[in-house]
């Protein structure tokens, strides 16, 4: 394993938490070890139960920010940049506390032009996320999904102009296969230009199987992991029964959101997985979102979880599970209970 430096530590005067600051990948870049995920602003929250829960992340110490151009999560009209435009204008005045990343590539209006990983909607998209953030630059750029139609070496040289630009400072993917990220690497390393520096894959004890091959790929190539889901979008919090209909205001309810989440988690043996996990997590003291967080965080590999919220208090078992360390023995427990979703299809 790459070597890295040892974790610093920083104590919000208000909040009395203790959040870790860790190296990112191979870059000299230093971020919080929980990112706050944005995907719930707009729709499962308004405006200012988005400000509130930013409001309590800085508090905290979490200065790690993660959004996207198509977001809120779940909408089904023309919301897509709202979530941009409330982080921005939550920012304002604040952009030097935080490192901020969004991303790029879904469909962002009717034209067959405006997705994908096209030089022009490369180009045209980060200048809409700066005027949506308000903000001169980001730290983080991020293309959403492999662009299957776009040529690769297309992509990474416009995301090679606008991290010369100024506008970009790092680059990197999000729901990449190995074979991909390693691809873009090898291209970027031919060329001579900017390359991924950090890949943002689904993780969690139910969706296991970036542990086969991104992780290594990750681990020989120095770069960041910041895992989405890590709470298999709250199915992992065990407030959901198998025999009753998916909980009201959550994401398996939530507009185009709820079909793919259904999908993912809404089955017998994961339900079932949850109930032998609850006396687990009771015997060790800990809540079901503190033992599924701490478990992802567990892995050396992972550089930050990204954890989102629909209020204020979501946040405080996140929190906590960054400042309880897994027992050994009891993560031992959880993967051999979980093995079986490290060959999960990962088309699903």
């Amino acid at each position: 394993m790459v070597s890295q430096p040892a974790a610093s530590k920083t104590i919000s005067s208000e909040a009395e938490k203790i959040v870790e600051y860790v190296q990112f990948g191979r870059t000299g870049l230093r971020v919080s070890k929980l990112c706050l995920g944005t995907m719930t602003f707009g729709v499962q929250c308004d405006e200012q139960q988005s400000f509130a829960i930013l409001d309590k992340a800085f508090d905290a110490g979490i200065t790690f920010i993660d959004t996207a151009d198509v977001y809120p999560s779940g909408h089904d009209g023309d919301l897509g940049g709202l979530t941009e435009e409330i982080v921005g204008r939550r920012l304002k005045g604040k952009r030097d506390r935080v490192i901020l990343a969004s991303k790029f590539g879904v469909p962002m209006g009717p034209n067959p032009w405006n997705m994908g990983g096209s030089r022009k909607h490369i180009l045209d998209s980060i200048d809409a996320s700066l005027r949506r953030l308000n903000t001169d630059y980001l730290d983080l750029y991020q293309i959403h999904f492999f662009a299957r139609h776009s040529p690769l070496d297309e992509t990474l040289g416009a995301l090679d102009d606008v991290v010369r630009s100024g506008k970009v400072r790092y680059i990197g993917c999000s729901n990449y296969a190995a074979w991909q990220l390693a691809r873009a690497i090898g291209r970027s390393e031919a060329l001579g230009i900017a390359r991924y520096e950090s890949v943002q894959p689904r993780y969690s004890m139910l969706f296991r199987n970036i542990e086969r091959e991104l992780l290594p790929l990750c681990e020989h190539d120095n770069v960041a992991v910041i895992p989405y889901n890590p709470l298999a979008g709250g199915f992992l919090s065990g407030k959901h029964a198998a025999a009753e209909p998916p909980t009201e205001g959550t994401r398996f309810t939530l507009g185009s959101a709820a079909a793919p989440y259904q999908e993912r988690y809404w089955a017998d043996d994961k339900f079932a997985v949850v109930d032998q996990i609850r006396p687990l997590a009771a015997d060790a003291g800990m809540s079901m979102v503190q033992l599924a967080l701490a478990w992802v965080i567990a892995n050396p590999l992972v550089t930050a979880p990204i954890v989102g919220a629909s209020n204020p208090e979501q946040l405080d078992d996140s929190l906590a599970a960054l400042g309880t360390p897994l027992d050994a023995d009891l993560k031992s427990q959880l993967d051999e209970l979980t093995n079986h979703y490290r060959t999960v299809d990962v088309s699903r």
